[in-house]
């Protein structure tokens, strides 16, 4: 299990609040959940290229990676981060609500973009990839400047341990 060290007096919208004591790096919900949008986000450049240029042979399995991560990285949050912060922070009712909703729309495009690859209509995906990235985009700049801060401020002192849960499997 990783060591983490909260850094006195360094909480607050840093996103940066805690040390790695195993690697020496500093280590945050924010960080980490942050590093995990851009992981998704370089799945969806991924196959996004290879769909257009039809390389299915590739673009199959960077869309089914694609999938994969943004739906584990939604339990994560809905399983693990979103419950333990809405028992310490009331003020996280609102944007959880909807951030939830906007993993459900999400998870219709998903499916949506699973039956195009399915049939190999490049058209389709990159549609829907369209409207995925833009919807993504908005929600990881709300997820990044208004949950994740709270985040990282309401559960400083259980962070060791939802750290070890947040991270991708």
């Amino acid at each position: 299990m990783t060591k983490i060290k909260a850094i006195p007096g360094s909480l607050g919208n840093s996103g940066i609040p805690f040390l790695n004591e195993d690697t020496g790096m500093t280590d945050s919900i924010s960080a980490t959940m942050t590093a995990d949008h851009r992981h998704c986000d370089q799945f969806l450049a991924d196959f996004e290229q290879r769909a257009a240029a039809r390389d299915w042979d590739q673009a199959v399995g960077d869309g089914q990676g694609l999938v994969a991560a943004l739906l584990d990285h939604f339990a994560r949050e809905e399983q693990r981060l979103f419950p333990e912060l809405l028992a310490v922070d009331p003020r996280a009712g609102g944007p959880v609500h909807v951030m939830t909703l906007e993993h459900r729309q999400m998870r219709a495009l998903l499916a949506d973009l699973e039956g195009a690859i399915g049939k190999r209509d490049a058209d389709e995906c990159l549609g829907l990839v369209e409207t995925l990235h833009f919807l993504i985009q908005q929600h990881n700049a709300k997820e990044e400047g208004i949950l994740y801060p709270l985040a990282d401020q309401g559960l400083a002192s259980r962070a060791e341990g939802l750290l070890d849960q947040l991270r991708p499997r």
